[in-house]
């Protein structure tokens, strides 16, 4: 969390926008390694894969578009560190009536996972129980992960073909006219 923290203030000061788009990807790493640690990996490949990966690509091929180098910041704008700052603060008071990390008496340890296991097989009919909860118990999930993983991978293609296109001129030659 020091690191996230480090690497937040870092992009937050930077001026040049290929550094930025190099610590986000570090930031979407480290991020994707909290994931694993807190026994996310489904969640932690995504942001590995969309966050590290995709993204990065994309905001490398917005920056061969754009110049490198921002301008000044504007520096009257209260109002948008405002805002970030009692969301970050409604976000933390949230989280105070979740279960520590570990508890063995928390609902995720005690409801669903004993359930997935012992009668996923009969329910779904899928033996893999894996397979089972990401195709069925969690499909609207696994829906919106595969659509955003799509809309990245499409927007990346949609850079990437514009690139090499080049517009026709609108001026005609002289021979294409008629009299």
């Amino acid at each position: 969390m020091t690191f996230l923290g480090i690497i937040a203030l870092a992009i937050v000061r930077l001026q040049d926008l290929f550094s930025v788009v190099m610590l986000s990807s570090l930031y979407s790493l480290l991020s994707a390694s909290i994931f694993v640690a807190l026994d996310a990996v489904d969640v932690a490949f995504t942001e590995a894969a969309v966050g590290a990966g995709v993204s990065t690509v994309l905001l490398l091929s917005v920056l061969s578009h754009t110049g490198r180098w921002i301008r000044p910041p504007y520096r009257g704008a209260w109002l948008p560190l405002l805002v970030v700052i009692l969301t970050g603060a409604a976000l933390a008071y949230g989280t105070l009536d979740m279960p520590h990390m570990g508890d063995p008496m928390a609902p995720a340890h005690n409801d669903v996972s004993q359930r997935y296991l012992e009668k996923s097989s009969q329910e779904i009919g899928i033996p893999n129980v894996v397979t089972s909860i990401l195709a069925s118990y969690r499909g609207y999930d696994t829906l919106g992960e595969t659509t955003v993983i799509f809309t990245a991978a499409v927007s990346v293609m949609v850079l990437l073909g514009r690139r090499g296109r080049r517009r026709r001129s609108p001026i005609r030659n002289r021979g294409d006219e008629r009299t």
